[in-house]
């Protein structure tokens, strides 16, 4: 057991699984405001007049374009974050290392 302990100490497992599931839980949260708060307030003029409530039901043809725009939208917000939450560590590890 201690041997266990040790691996997961030093290779930081531990770390890893808690990264793991608070990005879950992140990413819950920024797909609920792209679809519940973003999407509504940005795009409702577009959807009223393609006459869909929401944004993944958007079609042509068969095809389900909306899908792939609100992915699409859930990505970029998601990727905003993650920048914005690393800019903010790595200044906060750059003023600690002087």
């Amino acid at each position: 057991m201690k041997e266990f302990l040790a691996f997961l100490k030093e290779y930081g497992i531990v770390g890893l699984a808690i990264a793991v599931i608070i990005g879950g839980k992140l990413n819950e949260l920024v797909s609920s405001l792209v679809n519940d708060l973003v999407v509504p307030m940005v795009l409702q003029p577009a959807l009223k007049a393609a006459a869909v409530d929401d944004i993944r039901k958007l079609s042509a043809g068969g095809i389900l374009y909306g899908r792939v725009l609100g992915s699409a939208i859930d990505f970029l917000v998601m990727a905003l974050i993650v920048f914005l939450f690393a800019k903010l560590v790595l200044r906060e590890e750059k003023v600690a290392k002087k």
